[in-house]
């Protein structure tokens, strides 16, 4: 069977190509994937490189969000059939190192990831066509279930780990610095865990514009008016806890400067090394948390989608087929008119 993919050969060098794809395996299924969500390390890799430290040394297709429908299983699957529609989980910890052992499956020293390059050789992505995955990654759905809202459960879950990493939320005023697909959806799930206030910063409209649809409370344009978040800033802040999802140092700043003594600043985003206001952070005894991927959050994330808990459609701004790829990915890096962009993959009746 032929499937197309996603390849990336290196900065601005993007393929879309057609391979074989084998027979399923013991344990494994053949699926046709459906829709898939370009990631801003998607767009990092296409653009950069690479993202940090991390850089593409071999071909490598790209993707870890997505969705599909089971074409056929292999020896040993249950649960699962020809047909069904499926999440796609692209995390695969190890269950078998120190820290799976301990209940810490997100920092597994042998984590496989779909469509990251940290290792050697790469983990390969979720855009294609049709792709073989270990049974386990997939998690049925109901049927009529909206494929390309469920693409979205992987930063879903994220958003849902960021918010376990919070604690409490019910009834706290909560600052989230920039408004893209991990931003809309920490507001979200801030939204679901009962804030009293969602105040969601950006420097573009549009965005914010999706923000509020997600549940935010008021957004601010920090750009045009960067003086009214300064207001949260009086009596040593205002705010209980900040999701940070830019990695901005100016972003940074804000959200501690914002925060009240004892806040919380849930460290969401990622860009390398940054500046930190460490000694405000000393001054107001602000708990500095970092939040990593997810585990069970994934599973979580579907339920909250397919039962209609958390709507997503609102971040879902352009959609795409495999085919106009590299004009999804420009519009995906265009702030002003995309938050989340998705690919459409060729379903069953459509490819042989």
């Amino acid at each position: 069977m032929k499937t197309r993919v996603c390849r990336l050969y290196g900065q601005n060098d993007l393929r879309i190509e057609t391979e074989e794809v084998a027979a399923p395996g013991a344990g494994q299924v053949l699926v046709a994937v459906a829709a898939g969500g370009i990631c801003g390390s998607d767009m990092h890799y296409l653009a950069d490189g690479g993202i940090g430290t991390i850089r593409v040394r071999e071909p490598i297709i790209l993707g870890h969000e997505a969705s599909g429908r089971v074409l056929e299983v292999g020896v040993n699957v249950t649960g699962l059939a020809p047909g069904d529609p499926v999440a796609l989980n692209p995390s695969r910890p190890c269950e078998s190192c120190a820290y799976c052992a301990e209940g810490l499956p997100m920092h597994c020293l042998n984590m496989r990831f779909n469509g990251s390059a940290m290792r050697l050789p790469h983990e390969q992505g979720l855009f294609r066509d049709r792709i073989v995955l270990d049974s386990a990654q997939c998690i049925k759905l109901p049927g009529g279930a909206d494929l390309h809202a469920v693409a979205c459960a992987e930063p879903l879950a994220v958003c849902l780990h960021a918010a376990r990493m919070a604690g409490d939320i019910r009834g706290k005023r909560v600052l989230v610095t920039g408004a893209g697909p991990i931003g809309s959806l920490c507001v979200a799930a801030a939204a679901v865990a009962g804030a009293a206030e969602i105040v969601v910063t950006d420097l573009q409209d549009a965005p914010l514009k999706v923000a509020e649809a997600m549940g935010a409370t008021r957004t601010i344009n920090v750009l045009t008016s960067p003086e009214t978040l300064e207001v949260y800033a009086a009596d040593k802040g205002y705010f209980h806890l900040a999701f940070e999802c830019s990695a901005a140092a100016p972003a940074i700043k804000s959200a501690v400067a914002t925060l009240r003594p004892r806040g919380t600043l849930v460290q969401v985003g990622v860009a390398g090394d940054t500046v930190m206001p460490v000694n405000a952070l000393v001054a107001k005894e602000i708990r500095l948390q970092g939040s990593h991927r997810f585990h069970e959050e994934f599973a979580e994330a579907v339920a909250a989608i397919t039962s209609g808990r958390i709507d997503v459609s609102p971040i879902i701004t352009g959609r795409y087929p495999l085919e106009e790829a590299a004009k999804a990915f420009a519009v995906a890096a265009d702030r002003t008119q995309a938050v989340k962009v998705h690919l459409s993959f060729a379903m069953p009746s459509q490819t042989t």
